[in-house]
């Protein structure tokens, strides 16, 4: 595989402007600034919707598009200048990414919890740039070695099997118990993937796409439900019906951030049930207190991921408990990247990958040549 290394190599960047508008841009090539830096080129990026939402909202949250920003932070890439500190990476290593750069010095971060770092400098986060760029610099730590089974191309995925192995832990033992997942989007698909892997007996997945459900049973899902425009305890109960969990379920993770998925979720619950909130939509939604406190509910905020979560995700695919294939449904050179954001926009398909400038799409595509 070709790896560009000269210096003098423009860094090509994929930029977002206030007010949505696009340019493509020439910008400096970032350069080694601690020993233990490594300088990656950008292999390949996944398109998620955090990467929509800035592009047509402007913003997230407290986090606004104030200047020019590089969106893109699920990707791969190969390692071509590194520190003379790093170990253990080589110049040609082929990475998946983890985006994002804690204090390291902080309460939260001092007590492993460095996804809650009030100074995380997370790529594609105003006012930090992303991934969507010919090169991109990381601390070592923040680079993990694809399995040599997986392509440059779904080892973007690994950054969301993360979210999805975080969420999963947070909801606890899971072997042999009943997990209901709402969402068949990529996360929601690799939770239903992750929980299978952590020993659930049940992995019930619900959305209201028939297409998507109907690859849920690819990665994991024992059943699927498609939710209706009902009430949500009418939802609850056929979903219950259908997956044959009489007193309801012991899990349920949502990764749609959708007010009638959550309170589906909370009343298909088992007494005692753990609900964990992986996927954002409105900041406020109402939700069924009642319900939550009769059954005692416990309720968790998931936020990205943590310590040793992309060791875990990247530990699945090496054995192959969790598997990528078929995830990526749509695939665009560099100079067709807003062509990509319009795709996922639309909901076509699954998962979108832009490739990096200059990549070759079919070298990307192949497993490791080392």
């Amino acid at each position: 595989m070709t790896v560009t290394k000269e210096t003098h190599t423009p860094n090509e960047a994929f930029v977002l402007h206030p007010g949505g508008k696009f340019t493509f841009e020439e910008r400096s090539k970032p350069t080694i600034q601690s020993p233990r830096d490594v300088i990656v080129q950008v292999m390949a990026t996944g398109l998620c919707g955090s990467d929509v939402h800035y592009w047509q909202h402007g913003r997230i949250g407290r986090y606004v598009v104030e200047k020019p920003i590089t969106l893109g932070h699920e990707s791969t890439g190969i390692v071509v200048e590194s520190g003379s500190s790093v170990e253990g990476l080589t110049v040609g290593d082929r990475v998946a990414l983890e985006p994002g750069i804690a204090c390291n010095t902080c309460n939260h971060c001092r007590n492993g919890r460095y996804n809650l770092c009030k100074d995380m400098r997370f790529a594609a986060t105003p006012p930090y740039d992303g991934t969507l760029a010919r090169y991109y610099r990381v601390p070592a730590e923040c680079c993990f070695k694809l399995p040599s089974h997986i392509s440059l191309r779904d080892g973007t995925l690994i950054e969301p099997l993360s979210v999805a192995v975080h969420s999963s832990r947070l909801a606890g033992n899971m072997q042999e118990k009943s997990v209901i997942v709402f969402g068949a989007g990529p996360v929601g698909l690799l939770c239903c993937a992750v929980a299978r892997a952590f020993g659930a007996s049940k992995v019930i997945a619900v959305d209201v796409v028939p297409a998507r459900l109907a690859s849920a049973s690819n990665y994991g899902a024992t059943h699927t439900y498609q939710m209706t425009s009902g009430k949500p305890d009418e939802n609850a109960a056929d979903l219950l019906a259908a997956a044959g969990l009489g007193l309801g379920a012991d899990i349920a993770l949502d990764a749609t951030g959708a007010e009638p998925c959550l309170n589906c979720g909370i009343l298909a619950l088992a007494q005692g049930g753990t609900f964990v909130q992986v996927g954002l939509r409105k900041p406020n939604l109402s939700l069924p207190v009642g319900q939550i406190c009769d059954k005692e509910v416990v309720f968790k905020g998931s936020f990205r991921y943590g310590p040793g979560d992309f060791q875990l995700a990247i530990g699945l695919l090496d054995s192959r408990r969790v598997r990528l294939d078929g995830l990526v449904t749509h695939e665009f050179e560099f100079a067709q990247a807003e062509n990509a954001f319009e795709n996922v926009a639309g909901r076509a398909g699954i998962k979108s990958v832009i490739y990096g400038p200059g990549v070759d799409e079919k070298a990307a595509n192949v497993a490791s040549e080392y």
